[in-house]
């Protein structure tokens, strides 16, 4: 949940973007952690790993709260985006040391509404602080709940820590793959932001990082599959179709859910010249109909055994409500707009909550922290590029549509033009009617690439096999004083 609650920024980004630039730093330091998760939890345990994400997370704020300068500000969501990474994955990975596979539905529902709650909040809080001016405590916010729960996780969560010098377990993780991969992915990024935006998509400067980024990754994929002892990408987990299917499914979804919670605030201050405070209170339609349906999926899959036909309910419902979204112009009725919201986030929630059955379902119990680990990848590492994809969508829209005049005075930067939104109310007409139709228009375009991404993702559902749910846990990590652990998987060695 305190993780979620940083979705909230989407709504502060054009009050923030007037004071201090915003990066995909945040993202890029937390796909980073994600890859190392999964081998940091088997090495050094899973509660130094968690508790020390915590505190990066609440450093990391702290100083985002703190800063005066872009510097500042990157350097504290760099180190923010890792410490989420951490949570994200190993969160995951504690709930599947204690619970069993055919017993985790109903957890994964409260996950979902954990998320969803967090989602409510998140705008609303974070929109109130914004329009105040107050966007720090937007960061500074994080930091006590942080530091509150690394203190709880080390009084009650007694897990055995597997044993061997810090050294040995250094050396289990793939630090070639990685420094391959990181800087390939930033590379890749930097020309994806670039292009159409602040240089012309032909230009040297976007095609020189954009290129080398996809050979760096597909080099990286590549090193992974024929040469690494201990991989970052776990290839041997997707060498059946049932968990590719469910990675798929996951990094589409997020890449959905992402896009609506950064892009529908933009609708609402740009097209109904909501506040920020209002257009959180818009987005309850998303977040408040994934919540209950997030629960049902879980719930549902625990009783019936069964996720294949959730996981296809879910993408249907995400087909229509996408369709439905593609045809909302800048006056459509708000009413009209949050119900189709609400059709959305309904598909959203339950594919939220079943996409970890058809990847777990087909592999080992032990295998569990690695897969999970790489699910959470699959759902954060598309985000990077999806939003930012988006975005770069979204900027040249406007700049096709958007009057000239208007261009001329923000110089064409991506971020001045973001900051457009909170200066529409004092336009005069006819420019303000222009402007929003331009940013309804754009986002119309937005959402019928989502149809086609709602379609990619129920092709793939298609390739799950109807499997049975494991029943048993990964012994070598139940909490101190059950029967198992470590301990007695060493002397049973």
């Amino acid at each position: 949940m305190l993780i979620a609650l940083q979705n909230g920024i989407a709504t502060a980004l054009p009050v923030i973007a007037e004071d201090l630039h915003l990066s995909d730093a945040y993202a890029i330091a937390c796909t980073v952690l994600l890859s190392l998760s999964g081998g940091l939890a088997e090495a050094f345990g899973r509660r130094p790993v968690i508790v020390s994400t915590l505190l990066l997370f609440a450093i990391g704020s702290a100083l985002c709260g703190a800063a005066q300068n872009m510097a500042v500000l990157i350097t504290g969501r760099i180190i923010q985006g890792a410490g989420a990474g951490g949570i994200f994955s190993l969160t995951q990975i504690i709930l599947s040391d204690l619970v069993s596979l055919d017993e985790r539905g109903k957890y994964n529902g409260l996950f979902g509404l954990a998320w969803a709650l967090a989602g409510g909040l998140g705008p609303l809080v974070c929109g109130s602080l914004a329009s105040q001016g107050q966007w720090r405590w937007l960061f500074y916010l994080n930091v006590p709940p942080a530091v509150i729960l690394a203190v709880l996780i080390l009084k009650f969560l007694h897990v055995p820590t597997p044993p061997g010098t810090v050294t040995e377990k250094l050396l289990k993780i793939d630090w070639i793959g990685l420094s391959i991969l990181i800087p390939s992915t930033c590379a890749a990024l930097l020309g994806l932001t670039w292009g159409g935006v602040t240089f012309p998509w032909t230009s040297f400067q976007v095609l020189v990082p954009l290129c080398l980024g996809v050979a760096g990754i597909v080099g990286a994929m590549t090193y992974e599959w024929k040469s690494a002892q201990n991989p970052v990408i776990p290839f041997h987990l997707v060498s059946n179709r049932t968990s590719l299917s469910g990675y798929v499914q996951m990094g589409i979804v997020a890449v959905c859910l992402l896009d609506l919670i950064y892009y529908l605030p933009v609708y609402y201050q740009a097209c109904k010249e909501a506040s920020p405070t209002a257009s959180g209170v818009d987005l309850f339609g998303l977040t408040f109909s994934s919540a209950p349906m997030s629960i049902f999926a879980g719930i549902s899959v625990g009783i019936t055994k069964r996720f294949r036909p959730q996981m296809w309910m879910g993408w249907c419902f995400m087909l229509v409500g996408f369709g439905l979204l593609s045809i909302v112009t800048f006056d459509t009725s708000r009413a009209e707009s949050i119900g189709y919201q609400i059709i959305v986030g309904s598909g959203i929630g339950i594919i939220w909550s079943a996409a970890y059955f058809p990847v777990l379902a087909p592999v080992p119990v032990t295998s569990s922290a690695y897969a999970l680990s790489f699910l959470v990848f699959c759902r954060v590492f598309p985000q990077v590029w999806g939003v930012t994809i988006t975005g770069t969508i979204i900027q040249n829209g406007l700049k096709s549509r958007l009057p000239q005049s208007l261009l001329a005075q923000n110089s064409g930067n991506a971020e001045l033009i973001y900051a457009i939104i909170p200066r529409v109310s004092t336009l005069d007409e006819p420019l303000k009617t222009l402007v929003r139709k331009a940013f309804g228009e754009t986002l119309q375009v937005v959402w019928r690439i989502h149809i086609g991404a709602a379609g990619c993702g129920l092709l793939a559902s298609l390739a799950m096999k109807p499997l049975p749910l494991h029943t048993e846990r990964d012994k070598r990590w139940e909490m101190e004083g059950a029967s198992g652990g470590l301990k007695e998987s060493k002397e049973d060695a």
